[in-house]
């Protein structure tokens, strides 16, 4: 089979919605496109774990403590389904990891804020996982199979999230008025943070029109950012909080809701590394990896030892 018969195989199979396996012809570009997105999506998981862990200690009840744990534990989880997803193309483990640490590849804007007060965890798992799931669940019909298939579970898990951290803002928001202040300034801090994570606007994403005809992504930046403010807005009537933009109105002709500027120069900085936390999150992954050298250490030498006498069985 010829290249060009190759070329055709594939995009047949795009046209028709058949999934795209790890032994299946694939442009250069697609896998790289590919391996960047689901590193990056893999990153953000373990990164994102770094601003709720930091008050499992200092949760408000027991509940609380448990809960959030759960929820950190299942970002680690989602973080491993994702590497193992971006290793059926190609690249090791190692490698990817390398690639974090050295500030080659990158993850999502939002991990680089810091988390300020307990409303910050309702304000996480209200607007940041809504928005990864606004993202995420199409990514479960990505024309990539264990893509595809890793994101099924991962936005089941992220519904979770998503409704502890909106019952963490309604309770606030229904409790006393200091209470009811916390709420409102997280809701302040990260509304504008948030809806950046659907990337920059489709005038100047570079990857968006290549991903859409690979079917990689289902919808743009703009489409996705669109249907998670009209859902949001409505949420935020229900806690009686406010949005933090006054420009933003229905707009009756569209059927959606119109919103104001976008800060886009300090979304550019924070990817650059210029965030509130960059440097703190980045610090506390490498010094991760750094500290958990001997495990590794001590399970690569009992798998050489249990491999040497299976060997010698088997002899």
């Amino acid at each position: 089979m010829t290249v060009h018969s190759f070329e055709e195989h594939f995009e047949q199979k795009l046209d028709k919605d058949i999934a795209i396996e790890p032994r299946d012809w694939m442009p250069d570009t697609y896998r790289k496109t590919l391996i960047r997105q689901i590193s990056q999506h893999a990153h953000s998981e373990i990164v994102g774990m770094l601003p709720e862990g930091n008050w499992i200690t200092r949760a408000p009840s027991l509940r609380r403590k448990a809960v959030l744990l759960a929820k950190v534990q299942d970002e680690a989880g989602h973080g491993l389904y994702l590497y193992s997803a971006a290793e059926t193309l190609g690249i090791s483990r190692d490698e990817l990891y390398d690639q974090l640490h050295t500030g080659k590849a990158k993850y999502s804007s939002i991990f680089n804020y810091p988390t300020l007060t307990w409303a910050d965890m309702g304000a996480i798992g209200w607007l940041v996982d809504g928005a990864a799931i606004m993202n995420q669940v199409p990514l479960c019909r990505t024309s990539y199979g264990p893509y595809a298939r890793a994101m099924v579970r991962v936005c089941k898990e992220e519904s979770f999230h998503q409704r502890q951290g909106f019952e963490i803002m309604l309770t606030l928001s229904k409790g006393t008025e200091v209470q009811k202040k916390m709420a409102q300034d997280a809701l302040n801090r990260w509304w504008w943070p948030s809806i950046m994570m659907f990337g920059p606007p489709d005038d100047n994403s570079p990857n968006t029109e290549m991903s859409m005809r690979w079917k990689i992504k289902r919808f743009t930046n703009d489409e996705l950012r669109q249907k998670f403010i009209d859902v949001t807005v409505e949420q935020a009537k229900i806690l009686g909080l406010t949005i933090p933009d006054a420009d933003l109105k229905w707009n009756e002709e569209r059927g959606h809701y119109d919103y104001g500027a976008i800060n886009w120069e300090e979304f550019w900085n924070v990817v650059k590394g210029n965030g509130p936390c960059n440097k703190e999150r980045l610090e506390a992954r490498k010094k991760a990896w750094e500290n958990g050298a001997w495990v590794r250490d001590a399970a690569n030498a009992y798998a050489e030892k249990r491999k040497k006498r299976l060997q010698q069985q088997a002899a």
